[in-house]
């Protein structure tokens, strides 16, 4: 039997007032300096990697372009590199950090498919174990995620350190 994938804890995430303009924009235009509170943890030309604020697990990070854009065709050849650099960079890094069984690597295409952000590509790096999916969301409506954020920043920045 298929179980359904419950995730009741985002509706905070739904809820939630959303900043005018583009956090995907506004993040990489701030100083380093801004790096942790934006849970941004790599920059590279075209691209960047940040923690998920609302994870499905701990390690979940996003892959963003620089380039504000809703449609992976509008990205130029040179960006779509980078963006697939970092991503692939990314992946390395999660898995070296949290050595998950598995990954879930997607991006959501519009609201209806799931986007939080509709305006701004960008990909979804989740690091997964077996039975990661326990009973808590289903009975106690909550999401169990074992490392604080800040820690999780701090072993990912590491992390792209080591990778170079």
């Amino acid at each position: 039997m298929e179980q359904p994938l419950w995730a009741p804890w985002r509706m905070e995430f739904i809820r939630a007032e959303k900043p005018k303009g583009c956090i995907f924009c506004d993040f990489p235009a701030a100083p380093e300096a801004s790096d942790r509170q934006n849970l941004l943890v790599h920059r590279s030309g075209r691209a960047f990697t940040c923690l998920n604020r609302y994870p499905y697990n701990s390690g979940h990070v996003m892959v963003i372009p620089r380039a504000h854009v809703a449609e992976l065709g509008a990205l130029a050849p040179e960006e779509w590199t980078d963006l697939q650099d970092e991503l692939r960079r990314a992946v390395e890094v999660v898995r070296e950090v949290y050595r998950p069984d598995g990954m879930n690597v997607g991006m959501n295409l519009g609201r209806s498919a799931g986007a939080g952000i509709v305006d701004h590509l960008h990909w979804h790096v989740v690091p997964r174990w077996a039975g990661d999916n326990n009973f808590m969301p289903v009975l106690a409506d909550q999401r169990v995620v074992v490392e604080a954020l800040d820690a999780a920043w701090e072993r990912l920045r590491a992390g792209f350190a080591r990778l170079g």
